[in-house]
């Protein structure tokens, strides 16, 4: 049976896109082979697919959306701006892939405590709204999954409804990674050896393959590779996208350290490059193709412990030894397929000697570049978003989605008290304190039905 899914972004849907969009833009590709699909963003929307629809709204349009949809997926900031939600007709699935109340502790790490308390405030309130109303919840990996279900918990949704549901919440908490497009990458044309000046059409190309944020550490990259490049002087490190195509999106304090970093150091334009733009979708395959390795660096702390690098995904695709910085959900992997190497936060040497291992052995590449090909199977399109086809395949409403409209907006979902509770409880109080302790209780029940 078809459907009508609602596919909600705030992100830039465009040539250029980001994370949260390229997810929202592939969850809507693949449902579209089943189901009437949707795809909404109050950002720009200049991207177009024949399998659905994809627009731009506005906050006005945003409700007759909703309303015409039997399931919502959405993303971001959304659930506390509109509130009527929780009384909406649809099973909602709330894709919490991205620990944003996390992370905003690493983007205003420079910012005054004043606003950063508000940065925090503001991402908590979203995250209570989309806990006390998803009917589904998405997560990006094991260690995730234990984040949100603790998130879940507290906030009541674990409960005797719920519970007895679905006793491990594997219905209620699913994990669904970012994929890869099922489909081998092809080139299009060169795009960094023999084109950018200063990488020759030989030279060993090491690829950021992403934006440059607080919580990572290209600071250590470009110190390992200037350790490098006195053994391997064809090493050229690529950062592949400075600006974020979302201009809401400020460059971030990180972005500015590292190009100091490398002009302070003599690598710009020799041996460190920056690309200053970001990379269209549908070029990506141009720019990894062109590389030898994938690396990812990044600080330890509990945004890496729960984080999901979305990068690695792109590495796996095009089929590139990763090198990475150990502590997230990725270096166990990593080191257990054999995909690269995992090394130390922090740590120059051990990141300058994993590069030089295998930048300078081509049989070892090779051998972890098949490894990589291997495990990409795994995360394509298809086989990651099996739960969420499961879930508009037969929609349902959450075991305790009775509760979830009469909570009050970030209050912890709680079973209506009945007459027989209020009973039982004046009994408890006579047999602990007597009268007198058990008339007070009561005065205190009569005080707080009246202030609601």
């Amino acid at each position: 049976m078809r459907h009508r899914v609602l596919v909600v972004t705030l992100d830039r849907v465009a040539d250029q896109m980001a994370g949260p969009a390229i997810r929202a833009w592939e969850i809507a590709q693949h449902l579209s082979a089943e189901h009437d699909v949707r795809l909404v963003t109050f950002g720009e929307c200049s991207r177009r697919s024949d399998a659905f629809d994809a627009v731009h709204i506005g906050v006005e349009d945003f409700r007759a959306a909703v309303d015409s949809a039997d399931v919502v997926v959405l993303q971001g900031y959304v659930a506390a701006t509109f509130p009527w939600l929780r009384q909406a007709d649809v099973v909602l699935v709330v894709d919490l892939y991205d620990p944003f109340h996390i992370e905003s502790l690493e983007v205003g790490r420079h910012q005054p405590l004043a606003q950063r308390d508000a940065s925090l405030a503001s991402a908590l309130r979203e995250l209570d709204a989309q806990i006390g109303r998803g009917d589904v919840f998405l997560c990006a990996s094991d260690r995730q999954r234990d984040l949100w279900v603790g998130h879940l918990a507290a906030a009541g949704r674990l409960n005797p409804l719920t519970y007895d549901a679905d006793p491990g919440l594997r219905d209620l908490v699913r994990i669904v990674p970012f994929g890869i497009s099922p489909d081998a990458p092809v080139r299009r044309s060169v795009a960094i050896k023999g084109v950018v000046p200063g990488i020759g059409p030989d030279d060993l190309v090491v690829l950021w393959g992403g934006g440059v944020y607080n919580w990572f550490d290209p600071l250590t990259l470009v110190r390992a590779v200037d350790a490098l490049r006195h053994t391997v002087p064809e090493v050229r490190l690529y950062f592949l996208g400075m600006k974020h195509p979302n201009p809401d999106v400020p460059e971030m304090r990180m972005a500015r350290s590292v190009r100091e970093l490398s002009a302070e150091l003599g690598l710009t334009g020799t041996f460190v490059f920056f690309n200053e733009d970001w990379v269209p979708y549908e070029r990506r395959a141009d720019y990894l193709l062109d590389a030898d390795l994938g690396v990812s660096c990044h600080y330890p702390g509990i945004e890496t412990e729960f984080s999901f690098r979305t990068r690695i995904l792109d590495y796996l695709w095009a089929g590139l030894p990763i090198v990475s910085t150990d502590g997230d959900a990725f270096a166990g992997l990593i080191e257990r397929e054999g995909l690269g190497v995992a090394v130390p936060p922090e740590d120059v040497d051990a990141l300058a000697d994993a590069l030089g291992g295998l930048l300078r052995d081509p049989l070892a590449r090779a051998a972890t570049a098949a490894n990589v090909r291997r495990v990409a199977e795994d995360f394509t399109w298809p086989r990651v978003l099996a739960p969420v086809s499961a879930v508009c395949a037969d929609p349902r409403r959450a075991a305790d989605a009775a509760r979830l409209a009469d909570t009050p907006a970030g209050g912890p979902v709680r079973a209506r008290r009945s007459v027989r509770d209020d009973v039982s409880a004046l009994g408890r109080h006579l047999r602990q304190g007597g009268l007198r302790h058990a008339a007070s209780k009561v005065a205190h029940r009569l005080k707080a039905l009246g202030q609601r």
